[in-house]
């Protein structure tokens, strides 16, 4: 570009001294002739081709170099174009989806009925966000302007898109558990996408999960105290006496009610060994009628059971009216003889705790939590603890565990004495002595 003094200011590039003219993407040589440079570039991949050429007649002008960049920029448009018609498509978002969820049922890597119920009825919720995109279309920006969205939701109410209020306008709530848990499988969707089409970033990775309330409380722990388990059982075998043993090994084992309602007590598979003590927890019952040839961590326990346990299960077996839950191999049969429904100690639980004038809320998950507190305060051990329970992280053991107010009361009465004690006088130090 010509300085304030009217010179040339010229610059080695491209292996030619240039100056930049008005005309974008054409330089002037000093030799003589122009340096011609386009690039186009395609607005949704970035894909880029360039074009170049040197014009070195000494009769062209500005004029000819302009119609010379026209050309090259025309020709570099064909070839992106061209590029991009050759290019396989990337499958659409929503079919990619679908195939990743079938390859993990076909691989058991969603091996219950619950996670595969789970993973469809959220698929409901993503493929109409997203399903139009291909994979490789779908941005970052696109997810979070989805996520503000769930974030009103949460806030004001969602659309149901149950069919029974179909065009009826239905504002249903959502919670942020729910909405946490269709962020987790749009994470697992996308980061495999990535994965598999070598994405330079990941669509969904700086989506944030939402913040939840506190699940358990110190008013509301899910769990039974020392001295609210004995009042519990006891009311729950006056009240509802065939769910007693189902419960009663629920909280003296730290079982799963998914583990308990498949147990077998007879038959070529029995999980019940009567003669020497013994209970295995190898399968899992999560919906319907299906049973999973595995627990939730996919180990098998092998928990022997002192004789006051056996005693129990004896008993209940023994009472079992003739007909299908007599006949039946189920050590908790229904009344046809099949598997408890999921729900089956739910108003069991609900007429005790209402017969006992608690506002305790306990659910069926509570007879976890609460054999960990009772383990705890019976002083057992963590391994052996978490050997009963099946936990195989500190961080579950954790978590199902609750500190009692006893447990707390005591500790620090136990600090105070270390802290208040007086030291012990020396021999001789009353009367001076060293």
């Amino acid at each position: 570009m010509p300085s304030s003094a009217g010179k040339t200011q010229w610059v080695l590039q491209w292996r030619h001294l240039v100056a930049p003219t008005t005309q974008r993407g054409i330089w002037k040589v000093k030799d003589g002739g122009y340096y011609v440079r386009v690039r186009a570039s395609d607005p949704r991949t970035g894909r880029r081709v360039q074009r170049a050429c040197l014009v070195q007649d000494p009769r062209v002008v500005l004029a000819d170099a302009v119609r010379v960049r026209d050309q090259l920029r025309s020709e570099a448009h064909d070839h992106a174009t061209k590029a991009k018609s050759t290019t396989p498509l990337r499958p659409l978002w929503g079919e990619f989806a679908a195939s990743l969820f079938e390859q993990k049922v076909a691989e058991r890597r969603l091996l219950s009925a619950k996670s595969r119920e789970r993973w469809k009825n959220v698929l409901e919720r993503l493929v109409p966000a997203f399903g139009r995109f291909r994979v490789d279309e779908l941005r970052s920006g696109d997810v979070l302007a989805w996520r503000d969205q769930v974030a009103l939701w949460i806030r004001d109410g969602m659309p149901s898109i149950r069919k029974r209020d179909e065009g009826k306008n239905v504002i249903v709530k959502l919670s942020p558990v729910t909405a946490n848990g269709w962020l987790s499988i749009l994470k697992v969707i996308c980061t495999a996408m990535t994965k598999r089409f070598e994405l330079p970033i990941d669509p969904a990775r700086s989506a944030e999960y939402f913040r939840t309330k506190r699940t358990y409380t110190r008013e509301q722990p899910n769990s039974l105290s020392v001295h609210q388990m004995p009042a519990f059982l006891a009311k729950l075998k006056e009240l509802h006496p065939q769910h007693y043993a189902m419960a009663y090994l629920g909280f003296i084992i730290g079982a799963r009610p998914s583990t308990l309602r498949p147990l077998r007590r007879s038959g070529p598979e029995s999980d019940i060994r009567w003669d020497e003590g013994f209970v295995s927890l190898r399968r899992s019952n999560s919906l319907g009628d299906e049973i999973m040839d595995e627990t939730k961590t996919a180990n098998d326990q092998e928990l022997p059971l002192p004789p006051e346990a056996m005693r129990v299960l004896r008993e209940h077996v023994a009472a079992l009216p003739q007909g299908p839950m007599d006949d039946s191999i189920f050590l908790f049969p229904s009344t046809t003889g099949g598997m408890r429904s999921r729900s089956v100690l739910d108003k069991p639980f609900a007429d005790v705790r209402q017969a006992l004038g608690w506002s305790l809320r306990l659910t069926p998950r509570g007879m976890r939590r609460t054999f960990k507190d009772l383990a705890r305060q019976a002083n057992v051990s963590d391994i052996v603890s978490k050997a009963i329970s099946g936990h195989e992280t500190e961080r579950m053991h954790k978590h199902y565990s609750t500190a009692q107010l006893t447990e707390m009361r005591d500790a620090v009465a136990k600090v105070i004495s270390i802290a208040t004690a007086r030291p012990r006088s020396k021999p001789g130090a009353a009367n001076g002595g060293s």
